[in-house]
């Protein structure tokens, strides 16, 4: 079986939706040379018409493509880095986002704002390592964060062809990865489905991104003690609540690893409807980024300000020991770790 690479699976979700539908088109800086490793070759297949390098604007062709989208077509455009999004966050959360409602669903903007390596690299610093997904879901755009290379391509092909503006955040840790597929069973994954990458009974872990393999590594090394289910949202807005609430449900534990701030990051969310509307035996854990994070150039800095492994192991060992406890019992807050103990 072929091994397809996470940038590879991105360039074929654009190449099928180019060749599929005429009204895609692509636009972004450097495009044409695939800069980011992602839209190599479709300028040669398909045209300077359809694959358009743009000016250094972001504010400009971002306006542009949602007046493309108005038109009849169906933008994607690729953002080199993902603090860029925060120079077009009024482009597309308070334009791109609301034109449907403002006009009573008279139009749509179908526009994919593709990030192909969002959060840390390798000492990237500040300005390059944001991971602004918890931002777009907070707003209430659909906000995707694919896992693997399968995901990337499905996500990414269902974004391009939904009515609505999609936000696309594909890891930078993720880029190199592989996976074992059969070509030919590539398909579309719904958006606001997440599924169960691996089934346990002890406790739930909900995994963005790359962490979902993280996650399953740390499961196995825990298997001989504690089962763990991980639970891989896929798409963070809208969210799958009820397939997060039949895990918790059935293990009663909840552990989440999250590559947003803490203040008002995706974590905090999921463990507060856990603890509002969910079935559990311990207080939940979660684990992120500290509260106001800007990563430092240091790499030793920067993978110290990150979520990592061994603090998921630690989270789950000690929310697997509190089984009986009230949920509301008060625990430390370690903001600095980003663990709640």
């Amino acid at each position: 079986m072929p091994k397809l690479g996470y940038l590879t699976a991105l360039t074929r979700a654009l190449n099928d939706e180019l060749e599929r539908d005429p009204q895609v088109c692509v636009f972004g800086e450097d495009i044409r040379v695939g800069v980011a490793n992602v839209t190599k070759g479709l300028v040669q297949r398909f045209g300077p018409e359809r694959i358009v390098d743009m000016p250094l604007s972001e504010q400009a062709f971002t306006s542009f493509a949602t007046g493309a989208a108005l038109s009849g077509h169906r933008p994607v455009i690729e953002f080199q880095i993902p603090s860029l999004m925060f120079l077009v966050f009024e482009q597309i959360a308070n334009q791109a986002h609301k034109f449907s409602l403002m006009t009573g669903g008279q139009v749509n903007v179908p526009v994919t704002y593709l990030v192909p390596g969002s959060g840390s690299r390798t000492g990237w610093a500040g300005q390059h390592s944001d991971q602004p997904y918890s931002l777009f879901a907070h707003v209430g755009l659909k906000t995707v964060v694919p896992s693997s290379p399968s995901d990337a391509y499905g996500l990414l092909v269902s974004a391009i062809r939904d009515d609505d503006p999609v936000v696309v955040l594909t890891p930078a840790a993720s880029s190199m990865s592989f996976e074992s597929v059969d070509l030919a069973r590539l398909a579309p994954l719904p958006l606001g489905v997440g599924h169960v990458a691996r089934e346990g009974t002890d406790v739930t872990v909900v995994a963005v991104g790359h962490f979902v393999g993280q996650a399953l590594e740390v499961a196995e090394e825990l298997a001989a003690d504690i089962s763990v289910e991980v639970f891989d949202p896929r798409t963070v807005y809208p969210f799958d609540w009820h397939g997060l609430a039949e895990s918790v449900n059935r293990t009663g534990r909840l552990v989440v690893i999250d590559d947003s701030n803490r203040f008002c990051g995706l974590g905090a969310e999921i463990v507060a409807t856990a603890s509002e509307e969910m079935r559990l035996v311990a207080r939940p854990r979660r684990i992120t980024r500290p509260d106001g994070t800007v990563l430092p150039f240091a790499l030793d800095l920067d993978r110290a300000a990150q979520p990592h492994r061994d603090q998921l192991a630690t989270a789950i060992q000690q929310v697997c020991e509190e089984q009986g406890r009230s949920v509301r019992s008060t625990g430390e807050t370690t903001r600095r770790e980003g663990v709640t103990r």
